[in-house]
């Protein structure tokens, strides 16, 4: 077996698989005894590069390889102590994914299935029967003896050693065992008394003896199983003979790699790996330059916005503000330094807000109180060279609000516009006081006293200078909410314009969006097709990595773009400090809409912000109207505008409605405090004008004594005017020698009326009463129900003085004549004419809502119109009591004609002298024609009373005779020539 150790040459098999040791001729070489390599190798040490040192070929590096393992994995995925195998070995250290992750199939190699191997299994299935087949039949020879042999030997062998008990081939065996020692060495045979008899030693002699051929037995046992297994063992001797051989020379070689790879190390490596150290140095110290210029940046913020707030950048320091919170929660998040910054900041913001609303109170307070002869424009005062105007001072405060969404800043303005707006009435009243040197202000204080102690020409002054303020005010006003409305926008425009920026930006992101799930996709594929190491995985952490190389680039732009905006706002602020201007201003509210847009208000909150300056402003109107509605009812708390003259009141209404529509042109509204008030002073002078107008035709009617009047020219002009369609009173005109002499009749549109001087003052006060509606619109409804009690109150007291015969007593007539009532119809008749005129006049004045009123001219119309036709009645009425009296003492018998109708045509020839003069030529006709039918009556009862027939006898004859003279008598008045009497009536008909 030493020998064996130096068998050098390696078995070589034989074709029956047995092998053959070789024999070298040549003399055996004489190696030394190596021992084998540990298969457990010691840990890297850094020391030497033995066989046992760790495989690194590059450097030495204390860290764990698979070389330091002491157990190899087949050994401890199959642990015998463990009851079955563990399911979670591989999970329970790197997770579930571990044991589920799915590997990636090879782009080169097909997938095999068991159909590829069909052909094969075909064409080996009917070689593989005939094998098997011959097997059976025809087995090897040699196969066949070294099988009886081993049999043999193997029967042999296990005979010999069933002789051995059992206990010695028990795997428990021990002689430490008392039992087994005992059964082994039996000392009960001995003699244990003491003395060793012949027995004894025979029996200790048996004993050795088969202890003896115990062991020999094993020998030759064991030297027959290594005899047949002795070509193994020497193949096997020789086999790692020439392992250790083949381990040297893979010794030296991997020492010569690790030299040459040490070398490549060193030559090729380490430079490229230190310029990559190296730039990436220089990318983490340009990293940190940044940082610090950020930081420095930064540290400025507090000082830059005291310079901006020195010089009312109100929206530069709030953009600064915001820049800077923006930067340190995204780019100087967790800087020790700045850990109290963002508070201060909010502070500071706060404090803004504060100063901004301040200062918008003050602007609002010195812009509404400045001296109203100024132009009525923003302020644009500019207190030094280089400061900013006032207007501009506006729009920054009003973008800085709406940025903070400050939206109340309206109801400051509004508080201080009522206080200014009470301010405007009191310092006119001091003017005015001032220049008026009846009024003491030591003993009358109150300005609701000193407007009263005025006379109307200086108050009216007083009012107008009200007036003329608050207009100007309005306007101010108005200039002042317009900037605010264009800074409003201004800035929906922009939230507007960033809105579709951002729908068009979604969209696009959207797009690249649904495509970067299939370019990552080819990405990843390419990355695996092109990479040239060993793990696909290495080419998708090369992806990886370039995507969060860009991504770390992008943030990098992202810092770099905040410290440029923190240092913009800075150069802002050095450059407010220096100089400014509208340019500059409106680029730094485009800045500013650009990157507060999520501070500013929505396009709702903005809408209605704008919504309510329209309203402030119709609010101001509203004031401006209250504040004179107090100037005009302290005056009129005595009474004294009920006491003003038309004129005055006039001019009063005038100047007010001169003022609402100035008004209503400014600010697009149509305040009714104002017009109310006037409509209430209007109804009491109204009121008062009636019923002086009313009291004068009483008094008129009264005293007048139903006589033709003669016409002045003015009132026959005033007529003229009235039928060219001018319904207002003509200005009066100086007497002087050319004037025309008045005349008999009023020429109305061709017709003569005959009147009485009541009616022509009754025509100019109607006018007058037109006048008014013209002057004061608003009183139309009023002034027509006042005007139609005017014409009630005449139809109805001319009615009671002559029809009533009321002027017997009134005035002293010593009876009413039918001339009195010719010219009472007249004068009706008169008014009757202008009532459709005065109607249309009315008409144009009254809303259409209000026509109704007008049904009272067709009540008035109507009166009028049975008025007339009483009086027509009344003249037959006298003419039928005369025919009646007469005629009852006609008798048929001669003289002819007879005295009674001598009378009747003496009495019909004076009718017609009194009324041919007034009445027209159709009214006197059928006023004729009625008297006539009257006779016809009385004259037929009176024949048939006497018997009289149209028989041809003498009393018909002497009737006729009568008649005839009747007749000839009648129609020889003027314009009755024509008069178709038909006396043919008076005869009764026959049967």
């Amino acid at each position: 077996m030493a020998s064996s150790h130096s068998s050098s040459p390696v078995p070589r098999g034989g074709r029956d698989g047995i092998y053959h040791k070789e024999r070298d001729p040549s003399p055996p070489r004489c190696r030394p005894v190596r021992s084998l390599p540990d298969v457990c190798p010691k840990e890297p040490t850094g020391e030497g590069r033995g066989l046992c040192d760790g495989p690194s070929v590059v450097a030495e590096h204390d860290r764990w390889t698979v070389y330091s393992s002491k157990v190899n994995l087949p050994a401890a995925l199959n642990d015998p102590r463990l009851a079955k195998r563990e399911s979670d070995f591989f999970t329970k250290t790197w997770g579930l994914d571990f044991a589920e992750t799915e590997v990636m199939p090879s782009f080169y190699l097909p997938n095999i299935t068991r159909e590829h191997f069909g052909p094969y299994q075909q064409e080996m299935a009917q070689r593989e029967r005939i094998h098997e087949r011959c097997k059976t039949i025809c087995p090897n020879k040699d196969d066949v003896d070294a099988v009886s042999s081993i049999t043999t030997n193997h029967d042999k062998s296990r005979a010999e050693l069933e002789q051995v008990p059992k206990i010695f081939m028990k795997p428990e065996f021990a002689l430490e065992d008392p039992a087994t020692f005992n059964t082994v060495l039996p000392w009960s045979h001995f003699n244990s008394a003491g003395g060793k008899s012949s027995r004894d030693v025979a029996s200790s002699k048996l004993l050795q003896e088969k202890l003896s051929h115990y062991l020999d037995v094993v020998e030759v046992s064991i030297a027959r199983q290594i005899s047949l297994r002795s070509e193994a063992f020497f193949h096997a001797m020789s086999s790692q003979h020439e392992l250790q051989d083949r381990l040297q020379e893979t010794q030296r070689a991997v020492a010569v790699l690790r030299g040459r790879t040490a070398a490549i190390d060193r030559v090729m490596c380490q430079g490229p790996l230190r310029a990559l150290r190296t730039a990436l140095t220089r990318n983490n110290c340009v990293k940190l330059h940044n940082k610090l210029k950020l930081m420095a940046a930064v540290h400025q913020t507090q000082p830059t916005v005291q310079l901006l707030l020195s010089t009312s950048e109100f929206v530069g320091a709030l953009e600064l503000i915001s820049t800077t919170k923006e930067v340190l929660q995204q780019e100087l998040q967790g800087i020790h330094s700045f850990r109290h910054l963002g508070s201060q900041l909010c502070e500071l913001e706060k404090l803004i807000d504060k100063m901004m609303v301040e200062d918008f109170s003050m602007y609002a307070r010195s812009d509404l109180n400045r001296s109203l002869k100024d132009e009525p424009q923003v302020l644009e005062k500019v207190h030094t060279p280089n400061a900013t105007s006032e207007k501009e001072r506006l729009e920054s405060l009003v973008f800085g609000l709406l940025r903070q969404r400050k939206l109340d800043f309206l109801d400051i303005y509004s508080d201080e516009m009522i206080v200014a707006a009470k301010a405007i009435v009191t310092q006119c009243v001091a003017e005015s006081v001032l220049h008026i040197e009846e009024i003491d202000t030591e003993v009358v204080t109150k300005l609701a006293d000193q407007m009263r102690v005025m006379t109307f020409p200086q108050w009216f002054e007083l009012l107008k200078n009200v007036f003329e303020s608050f207009l100007l005010f309005l306007q101010r006003i108005k200039a002042t909410l317009n900037v605010i409305k264009n800074v409003v926008l201004e800035v929906l425009a922009s939230n507007q314009k960033n809105r579709l920026l951002e729908e068009a930006g979604s969209g696009a992101s959207g797009q690249e969006a649904s495509h970067s799930p299939s370019l990552l996709h080819g990405e990843a594929e390419l990355a695996y097709l092109t990479h040239e190491g060993l793990f696909i995985s290495d080419a998708l952490n090369e992806a990886q990595q370039q995507q969060q190389q860009q991504q770390q680039a992008a943030v990098q732009d992202q810092s770099s773009v905040g410290g440029s905006r923190i240092q913009q706002s800075r150069t802002e602020a050095a450059s407010s400090d220096s100089a400014s201007g509208s340019a500059e201003s409106s680029v730094i509210r485009e800045q500013s809409f650009m990157s507060g847009e999520n501070m500013m208000p929505t396009e709702l909150e903005l809408n209605r912000v704008i919504n309510n300056i329209q309203e402030l402003l119709y609010s101001a109107s509203d004031v401006s109207h209250d504040r004179c509605v107090k100037v005009l009812t302290a005056r009129a708390k005595d009474g004294s505008l009920e006491r003003l003259s038309s004129a005055e009141f006039v001019c009063l209404s005038q100047a007010v409605e001169g003022f609402v529509r100035d008004t209503e042109e400014l600010c697009g509204r149509r305040s009714v405090s104002l017009r109310g008030a006037l409509q209430s002073q209007a109804n009491r002078f109204v009121h008062r004008f009636h019923e002086e107008r009313k009291t004068k035709l009483s008094l008129l009617l009264d005293n007048e004594r139903w006589k033709q009047a003669e016409v002045p020219a003015e009132f026959q002009d005033l007529v003229n005017s009235i039928a060219d369609g001018r319904i207002t009173l003509p200005e009066r005109k100086i007497p002087g020698p050319e004037d025309r002499k008045p005349t008999e009749f009023l020429l109305v549109n061709g017709q003569k009326y005959a009147v009485v001087g009541t009616v022509l003052l009754l025509i100019r006060i109607f006018l007058e009463y037109c006048q008014c509606v013209n002057d004061i619109p608003s009183i139309a409804t009023d002034m027509l129900t006042r005007l139609s009690d005017l014409l009630k109150h005449f139809n109805s007291r001319s009615c009671q003085l002559v029809l009533g015969a009321g002027a017997l007593q009134v005035v002293g007539l010593k009876t009413i004549t039918t001339k009195n009532l010719a010219l009472a119809s007249r004068c009706l008749q008169l008014v009757v004419h202008y009532i459709p005129i005065i109607r249309a006049h009315f008409e144009t004045k009254l809303q259409p809502k209000q026509f109704s009123v007008l049904r009272h001219f067709d009540h008035i119309t109507k009166d009028y119109n049975d008025h007339i036709a009483e009086i027509s009645a009344k003249l037959v009425a006298i003419m039928d009591s005369l025919f009646e009296k007469v005629l009852s003492k006609y008798e048929v018998k001669a003289p002819m004609p007879s005295a009674c109708f001598r009378n009747v045509c003496k009495q019909m020839a004076k009718m017609h002298e009194a009324i041919y003069e007034l009445l027209p030529e159709e009214q006197t006709q059928m006023l004729f024609l009625r008297i006539n039918a009257s006779f016809k009556m009385h004259l037929k009862r009176q024949l048939a009373r006497l018997g009289v027939v149209n028989d041809g006898g003498p009393q018909h004859g002497l009737v006729v005779v009568d008649v005839a003279f009747y007749t000839e008598n009648v129609q020889a008045l003027k314009s009755l020539e024509r008069l178709d009497l038909n006396m043919a009536e008076i005869w009764e008909q026959k049967r």
